[in-house]
């Protein structure tokens, strides 16, 4: 029987969740770029770990707590443009009401060595 870290990682990386994003989950390690803290987020929304979401938010815009939509299925990722400080994603999933899609232009931030998610725009 394969645990969660045998399974495919859900950002697409074409390895597991254990070597790829559980890694960064458990805090084994740190991101260490914007889009490999993008993947590791997009990951942690589709296995339920808003404790990870919350700490790789900047203290300066996250919310006092996050709340995950349990009845979203979260289907894919597709990293679109990348630079120093953003990343352009387009994030698929399934709700009780049909597929959709999140476009975004992420901005991310380095504080004290660590990556953090600092806003975005939809598109």
């Amino acid at each position: 029987m394969f645990g969660i870290d045998d399974r495919p990682c859900p950002c697409g990386s074409l390895t597991t969740y254990g070597v790829c994003c559980g890694r960064l989950h458990r805090g084994a390690e740190q991101a260490a770029t914007p889009v490999e803290l993008m993947r590791s987020r997009y990951s942690a929304y589709a296995v339920g770990d808003a404790d990870y979401v919350w700490r790789t938010w900047h203290p300066s815009t996250r919310p006092d707590e996050i709340e995950l939509d349990g009845r979203l299925t979260w289907t894919g990722l597709e990293i679109r443009s990348e630079d120093d400080e953003h990343v352009e994603f387009v994030a698929t999933y399934v709700a009780p009401d049909g597929a959709g899609q999140l476009h975004e232009r992420s901005r991310f931030q380095q504080r004290a060595g660590r990556w953090f998610y600092l806003d975005g725009e939809l598109s």
